[in-house]
């Protein structure tokens, strides 16, 4: 069985190199996508991301791959956005304005809350180890990417905004922060997303890398 091929998005502010060992350490052939045409022609197509959705936003357009991105969306085949690169997926973002995403999955971006539910101011960004919970209107994470992960599995996190779909059924994974419930992932048919690094969450997070090596 040959090796499964991964693009993996480069636009100017993504964490790509820890991104590309990890596809590599669970054996997939990478390559990196700079044009529309890589992103057209890719088997499986990967949005990293770090820092404001804007800056993102704005390098995706710059290389014109919006619109690509777009049209493999539809396509069916296997699309992952990590951290900004999930945040982005959804329509807009409050981050430092009002700015349009690529919308794919219905909703927006907006800070995470600055106080526990009981009132209690706590650190911003959220950073750190959290444990990954079935949002309330999820049974399991059968057939999905989370499917050898347990509920309470820890992965690292590192954000100050989080995803807030419109429609409750996309998100696949949730995380608490003193309470207040934050979007840890969506998907939506072909398309995942993660806001915490699987690439950085240990043997946990690289058996997630593997289960979308295999979608």
């Amino acid at each position: 069985m040959k090796d499964p091929r991964v693009s993996i998005i480069d636009y100017g502010i993504s964490n790509l190199l820890n991104v590309v060992r990890a596809f590599e350490h669970c054996g997939a052939k990478t390559q990196v996508a700079e044009s529309p045409g890589d992103v057209v022609d890719a088997e499986r197509l990967v949005l990293p991301g770090v820092g404001a959705f804007a800056d993102g936003m704005n390098g995706l357009r710059t290389q014109n791959l919006v619109e690509p991105i777009k049209a493999f969306c539809k396509s069916g085949r296997p699309f992952l956005g990590i951290c900004l690169g999930m945040q982005m997926m959804l329509e807009s973002s409050e981050e430092f304005g009002h700015h349009s995403g690529l919308e794919l999955i219905p909703g927006k971006v907006v800070p995470v809350p600055r106080v526990g539910i009981d009132g209690t101011p706590h650190k911003i960004p959220h950073i750190g180890w959290n444990e990954l919970k079935l949002p309330p209107q999820r049974a399991d994470w059968h057939n999905t990417i989370l499917d050898t992960v347990e509920p309470g599995a820890p992965m690292y996190f590192i954000h100050s905004f989080m995803a807030a779909p419109i429609n409750d059924g996309h998100r696949l994974a949730d995380c608490l922060y003193d309470g207040q419930q934050l979007t840890a992932a969506l998907n939506k048919d072909n398309l995942y997303g993660c806001q915490f690094h699987p690439e950085k969450s240990g043997e946990m997070g690289l058996g997630i890398v593997r289960k979308f090596l295999n979608l």
